[in-house]
């Protein structure tokens, strides 16, 4: 199926930039999602450079066949990120790789998409997989989690100041039908809310919640970042793109922590070098500029954060 939504890359220049791109170098796009980064990395890239894109969604795979499958410098692989270390080995790559761009998050046509759940503006079926065919549906969950799980996770992922009333309101009314609609439990929390944030739908947190809960994505970032070290060369350039206070936080500690190194007593007389720091900061944390955040409201959340691996 052709794809019907449309999907703009988010700072895509300064993703660009921060890559650092050479002609043959080996990068990997491992949230490929419609392939707006991808396609502007090969346009950098000469013949002997490649490209290994990763992405759960099916609808991401297809398009990313229609769209690239001709080009000998690219690979497409339907999986998650956390098997990033294992691919790159199985391609002889690991170390070799130039650059890592992830974009988190959920993408435009996924949201765009009512089928896919994932909105709480439209009306469609709860699901919020970013692969629609492995794991427990939203609506599952929603099903059989007990009221302080769910609180618990729309505290945690969502930072939702009434969490436990949208809990209880949620166990309460599954018992009289199950929620499997996005517009029935988007009611639900909007009933359970008494303060709205103004230019928020209230349902905004919980949706998000949901979300990173159903497909683990903090789990599967924690376990990413450390694969990076390993996979990328001396020099090479990881590029994060968040859109959660919970994931730039993350990403954030990483580099800072990789940046400073071993960890020893403060007090302990040790030089820099001593301390062999694995990556260094390029540049500080960068958000969308004004004329992109007009084309592109989604990109008001995005956090760019660029790192390079030492020898």
């Amino acid at each position: 199926m052709v794809n019907r939504f449309e999907h703009r890359p988010v700072m895509l220049d300064a993703a660009i930039m921060g890559l650092n791109i050479r002609g043959d170098g080996i990068y990997v796009d491992a949230t490929f999602g419609r392939g707006g980064h991808a396609a502007a990395i090969l346009e950098q890239l000469g013949p002997e450079g490649r490209l290994l894109a990763m992405d759960k969604d099916p609808e991401a795979i297809r398009a990313a066949k229609r769209r690239f499958a001709a080009d000998p410098r690219f690979c497409i692989v339907q999986d998650s990120f956390v098997r990033l270390e294992a691919l790159v080995r199985q391609k002889g790559w690991l170390g070799k790789v130039n650059g890592i761009l992830l974009d988190l998050g959920v993408s435009s046509p996924q949201l765009d998409d009512a089928d896919r759940g994932f909105s709480f503006r439209q009306d469609g079926p709860l699901d919020m997989r970013m692969d629609p065919q492995k794991g427990e549906s939203a609506a599952q969950w929603l099903g059989c989690a007990s009221e302080q799980e769910i609180a618990k996770v729309l505290w945690e992922y969502g930072e939702e100041r009434f969490s436990r009333r949208i809990a209880r309101r949620i166990v309460e009314e599954r018992a009289r039908e199950p929620i499997t609609r996005t517009v029935r439990l988007a009611r639900l929390i909007a009933e359970s809310v008494p303060r709205r944030e103004p230019g928020k739908d209230p349902a905004t947190r919980s949706f998000q919640a949901i979300r990173i809960h159903i497909n683990r994505e903090l789990e599967e970032l924690r376990e990413l970042l450390p694969q990076t070290l390993k996979v990328l060369a001396p020099g090479g350039r990881l590029v994060v793109i968040s859109f959660h206070s919970l994931e730039d936080r993350m990403v954030k500690r990483f580099m800072r922590k990789q940046a400073r190194g071993d960890d020893f007593p403060p007090d302990l007389p040790v030089s820099q070098e001593q301390l062999r720091p694995q990556m260094r900061i390029v540049g500080k944390a960068r958000r969308a500029e004004a004329d992109e955040l007009v084309e592109n409201p989604r990109a008001r959340s995005a956090v760019l954060r660029v790192a390079e691996r030492l020898s």
